[in-house]
């Protein structure tokens, strides 16, 4: 199996900045996607980033120009740096990724437990 632990959130002041990292491990044969989303509290879950292996990332219109995502390919690790957090930022942060793991010919949707982000006003 596969198993995302993220790490970095936490409560910031509005205007302020995050970066949050998410490490894959386990059976892992290769990973076509790593991304980031997010869930408020009586919202659905929201892609709010993700970057393709060898392709370009993608954002949610909301996040564009303050979010950035990057992977380290070398240890299946994605990074999401936040910067200018405001309220509506506030959400449990969950990393998923698909996985192509040892022995199976497609891949998998994983997720880590979430991580709390808290930007006050």
């Amino acid at each position: 199996q596969v198993r995302l632990v993220e790490s970095g959130g936490g409560l910031v002041q509005a205007g302020g900045s995050l970066r949050l990292s998410c490490a894959a491990s386990g059976s892992i044969f290769s990973i076509n996607v790593m991304g980031w989303y997010r869930q408020a509290p009586g919202e659905q879950r929201e892609l709010v980033a993700a970057i393709p292996t060898g392709d370009s990332a993608i954002y949610v219109n909301s996040v564009k120009g303050r979010f950035t995502i990057s992977r380290d390919n070398a240890k299946n690790t994605v990074y999401l740096q936040m910067n200018s957090l405001n309220p509506e930022d506030t959400a449990v942060y969950y990393c998923g990724a698909e996985v192509v793991t040892v022995g199976w010919s497609t891949s998998r949707r994983f997720w880590g437990q979430g991580t709390q982000v808290t930007v006050s006003s």
